[in-house]
């Protein structure tokens, strides 16, 4: 694999990318994408485990303002259930 290509992530066939305590779940061509935001975490021996994750589905309109392209969002207690709910509305979504 060349150097100036990294292993890009998926999960259930979307692209997955991570900012800091922000995740970006699918592609930014398509309608819509979910963000992720940890909002908060606990130590779990060495690792730090999200015990609090802001989930949003988003249209992916850069002429609209941030707070209209949120068309859905909740609070999860793990980045698992997180990850469950977000490939769910992103699948129905695109579907439409």
């Amino acid at each position: 694999m060349p150097e100036d290509k990294k292993a890009d992530l998926e999960y259930k066939g979307h692209p997955l990318r991570r900012k800091d305590n922000m995740i970006y779940f699918g592609s930014m061509a398509e309608k819509y994408i979910i963000l992720l935001q940890i909002l908060d975490t606990k130590k779990v021996k060495d690792l730090d485990v999200a015990t609090k994750v802001s989930v949003q589905l988003q249209l992916t309109d850069p002429d609209l303002k941030s707070r209209d392209r949120v068309v859905k969002k909740s609070e999860k207690d793990s980045l698992y259930a997180a990850m469950d709910v977000a490939s769910v509305w992103l699948d129905r979504a695109l579907a439409q």
